[in-house]
């Protein structure tokens, strides 16, 4: 069973929840913030860079204000084209304008056994499986690793064993977040190793990080640090922030877009105050939350359309963004699952969100991976492609002579006009089950389908993706990396 090939990058900007108007009055109310209220710093490296490029900082208190020229000069001096490359070239990510990537995400501490169909904690053999199934779904152009190793305990060991299996199990891009500041060093020198030194990294860097602002308006000294240290060596760097309508936001979609809007212009500023054109990368993750239980919702369309007002935002700044769709907060593969997550993933795609992370095989609140959802999202991604490719029309696809020449009451089947465009017009789903109801057999729906992919990909051969002389002399030189 083949899964078809979907070219990465298509432009989305079809779908627009703000105006003009309301963009320019979010940008404006943006600054006002950060100037006049500013941020909670609790980062020795945060601050000093912060000061040292211009920012009012009240040491005793933690607070910093950021005048609107240090954030304009900031948002100016981002890059506005980001590429995450992949090793082999054939999934770069090239992030700028309305261009529409899509990847995994989330860093989930429990899966659905492929097995059983039981949730249980995530380990590093996950980590390996999700990698896997990711370089064999063509519409996952990015892996951002999505699973936790429950079984690793020590916190210097977690981060250098999560990328290492992910970059040992597939060439597309490598994107994470890191637990420790020993854990960004590691993993930055192992990815220094693999490249050829750190110039050949920071030019063609196949690996990125995420870090995060927490809402309301604060970077504390993990975050801060990692932040630091990723943009003096010049690597890709996501600053997301995630508040939550009514909790860590105001309660209105348009309370919350301001605060995402404010605090990921700050994360931006402190990439650029650490090292001008270093390439930051804004990051909105933000959703509602449920006032009855407290929880933050996963699966709500006022997700899908916060991400999508905030990809305008970035757009305006022309800065690229890492936005959040796709995800459910069912906890199994039912209806709820396939509707929460397909209306996400379209309209975040359609806002030309430029790499939409957590967008294949994340459920339950963001805490569980499933196997079978991820091969069924890589579908529905499928799908959104088909839509930001719109409808071609020039005079070829128009068939205005074909028209004219059959006349009134003529098919088209046999001519050359159908045989030349049917295989490259529609989106030729693998799990949609399209047969008559006479041909259909109960384990063949698209569930069915989806889990046959898993197996196919379980019971192939484990090749490792990283040259042997080159992946001995990472286990030779990270003693605690793992080998599964």
């Amino acid at each position: 069973m083949t899964i078809t090939h979907s070219e990465p990058g298509l432009p989305g900007g079809i779908y627009r929840p703000l105006s003009d108007s309301d963009v320019r009055q979010i940008a404006e109310a943006s600054f006002e913030i950060l100037e006049k209220s500013g941020m909670a710093v609790y980062s020795v490296s945060a601050l000093k860079a912060l000061e040292k490029a211009g920012a009012e900082v009240d040491a005793a208190n933690n607070l910093v204000k950021l005048p609107r020229s240090m954030v304009e000069d900031a948002i100016d001096s981002n890059p506005s084209s980001i590429t995450l490359y992949g090793r082999d070239g054939n999934y770069d990510a090239v992030l700028e304008k309305s261009r529409v990537h899509y990847g995994t995400g989330g860093t989930a501490i429990y899966v659905l056994d492929p097995d059983s169909g039981k949730r249980r904690p995530s380990g590093l053999e996950d980590v390996v499986l999700n990698a896997r199934m990711v370089e064999k779904l063509d519409n996952i152009h990015v892996f951002t690793i999505n699973v936790f190793p429950n079984e690793i305990k020590a916190k210097d060991e977690i981060d250098v064993n999560r990328f290492f299996h992910s970059l040992d199990n597939t060439t597309k891009h490598v994107m994470g977040g890191i637990y420790s500041i020993d854990g960004c060093r590691k993993v930055v020198k192992m990815a220094e190793t693999l490249a050829g030194g750190e110039e050949a990294l920071r030019k063609r860097p196949f690996v990125s990080f995420i870090t995060l602002i927490i809402s309301p308006f604060k970077i504390d000294k993990h975050y801060g640090e990692m932040t630091c240290f990723f943009a003096e060596k010049g690597l890709p760097v996501v600053v997301p922030t995630e508040p939550m309508c009514g909790t860590t936001s105001p309660i209105t979609l348009a309370g919350n877009v301001l605060t995402h809007t404010a605090e990921t212009l700050a994360g931006i500023t402190l990439v650029q105050a650490v090292n001008k054109g270093a390439p930051g990368i804004c990051g909105s993750v933000g959703s509602i939350s449920d006032l009855r239980s407290m929880s933050n919702l996963a699966g709500p369309i006022e997700r899908g359309m916060l991400n999508s007002a905030v990809a305008q935002m970035a757009q305006h700044f022309k800065i690229p963004i890492y936005a959040t769709a796709g995800t459910s907060d069912a906890k199994t593969v039912d209806v709820q699952c396939a509707y929460e997550s397909a209306m996400s993933s379209l309209i975040t795609a359609m806002s030309g969100a430029n790499y939409i992370h957590d967008i294949a095989g994340l459920m339950e609140f963001d805490l569980t991976v499933s196997y079978e959802k991820l091969v069924i999202d890589n579908e529905i991604l499928g799908m959104c492609q088909r839509v930001l490719r719109g409808i071609e029309v020039d005079e070829d696809t128009m068939g205005l002579d074909l028209l004219i020449s059959k006349g009134p009451g003529k098919d088209y089947l046999a001519e050359p006009h159908t045989v030349k465009h049917m295989r490259d017009e529609f989106f030729t789903p693998q799990l949609a089950n399209r047969q008559k109801r006479e041909s259909f057999s109960a384990d063949d729906d698209a569930l069915c389908r989806a889990k046959k992919i898993i197996e196919k990909v379980r019971k192939s051969e484990t090749k490792p993706k990283l040259p042997a002389e080159m992946r001995e002399k990472l286990l030779g030189q990270f003693k605690e990396i793992r080998a599964l």
